[in-house]
């Protein structure tokens, strides 16, 4: 009588009797407990993989690596560079620390969503779109102004992340890690102090929707953006490792910003405060209590941890963003008149009385732009393909070309 075959797993030896399963290959048998052991081992070596990717993709620098390489692009705004950095430097190093030590899980540090309140013009999106260039790390800028609640017409909370995964090439995991930029946040605002019983589809209603968002969580993208409908495919992206941006103006919370400090005296007798407060940049003394007041609801300023300000931008500090950075405004004009073999130079008059002009516009960095592009666009026109090669802009001209374009608008509305 034949000798009846004993099966055992060809691995660890185990008899078919000790195990639940064992499986049968062409010339060998593979039980349970090994294939799980093996699973593990292809997971950890697929993670492994992946988190070096990581590290070697992502250039993550020191907060004070990262303050200088913004300080080359963006003139001024220390306490917010600061701010910035370290916030940047935290919350990637936790995805960085988090792949590599295991034995420190539990501890799990939470995300450090950043919002910048600041004039317009003073570098919100700049310092944002510095530290993205810098890490190597897709970068979107979304408007919260187009978003309304779910249901409405307009976009919902999810189309933020359509721009992402542009950005990314539709690589999931790299827009995984990405920064997103929510210009305007304080458009969303609570239109009143008050709950309203009638639904604010673009404001509040909006803040509840971006809640899950910034904490983290596994969002049904639509690839293509728009409105969500049923047939439609989505893409499933989990924001938990998402850096969230958020700035606005807060128009009017300097007066919030006031009261709270309690400024505005009442009788003969009264005294404000016996201490200096710069009262031409309340904004430094911002507090998140300022935001709830202004309308931004509480569960969306915890998701906000990190505030900081933008100081506003004095003369000084907008002569130094004509010509200082590395991509300042005078260096962008002598780039694009070295194109056309014209060397461009301006004195130093003239820039003052552009600057000049800036602050009294007050629109920040932005007017810097707009006033060098009424006083250069003639030359621009006139000058490519003649004989000219040298163009020098003194302040005369300057006044001149400034002067005529204020005469001809003021021309057109009489």
């Amino acid at each position: 009588m034949a000798k009846r075959e004993t099966l055992e797993c060809s691995f660890c030896g185990r008899k078919k009797e000790e195990t639940d399963l064992l499986i049968a290959g062409l010339d060998a048998h593979i039980c349970d407990k090994c294939i799980e052991q093996a699973h593990g081992i292809v997971v950890e070596e697929v993670v492994g993989v992946k988190s070096n990717a990581l590290s070697s993709e992502l250039i993550l620098k020191k907060p004070l690596e990262i303050k200088s390489f913004i300080d080359q692009y963006m003139i001024g705004q220390t306490d917010a560079k600061r701010v910035m950095a370290v916030a940047v430097y935290n919350h990637y190093k936790r995805l960085l620390q988090k792949n590599t030590k295991e034995d420190e899980e539990e501890i799990e540090i939470e995300k450090s969503n950043i919002i910048i309140v600041g004039e317009t013009g003073t570098g919100k999106t700049l310092i944002a779109k510095t530290i993205a260039r810098m890490l190597n790390v897709p970068f979107a800028i979304v408007d919260a102004t187009v978003l309304t609640e779910a249901g409405y017409v307009g976009e919902d909370v999810e189309s933020l992340l359509t721009r992402l995964l542009q950005a990314a090439d539709y690589d999931v995991e790299k827009a995984q890690r990405g920064i997103v930029f929510i210009d305007e946040i304080d458009k969303i605002a609570r239109k009143g102090d008050n709950p309203s019983i009638t639904r604010d589809v673009s404001g509040e209603g909006v803040q509840q929707g971006l809640l899950k968002l910034l904490e983290g969580t596994v969002v049904n993208v639509p690839p293509q953006g728009g409105r969500k409908h049923p047939d439609q495919k989505f893409i499933e992206v989990d924001t938990k490792n998402i850096l969230f941006v958020a700035g606005g103006a807060f128009s009017g919370i300097d007066r919030v910003i006031s009261k709270r400090l309690n400024r505005q005296a009442v009788g003969y007798s009264a005294s404000i405060s016996e201490d200096k407060i710069n009262e031409d940049n309340l904004l430094q003394y911002i507090l998140p209590t300022d935001l709830k007041s202004f309308g931004l609801i509480p569960e969306i300023i915890g998701r906000l941890p990190v505030l900081t300000h933008m100081n506003p931008l004095d003369a000084a500090t907008l002569k130094s963003i004509l010509t200082e950075p590395k991509n300042s405004i005078i260096k962008q004009y002598q780039k694009l008149f070295d194109m056309d073999g014209i060397e461009f130079s301006i004195n130093d008059k003239a820039l003052q009385y552009i600057v000049d002009k800036a602050v009294e516009y007050k629109l920040g960095a932005r007017g810097l732009r707009s006033l060098c592009e009424a006083v250069l666009t003639d030359a621009m026109f006139e000058l490519p393909g003649t004989e000219t090669k040298k163009l020098h802009i003194t302040k005369k001209y300057a006044e001149d070309k400034i002067l005529k374009t204020t005469l001809n608008k003021l021309k057109a509305v009489s």
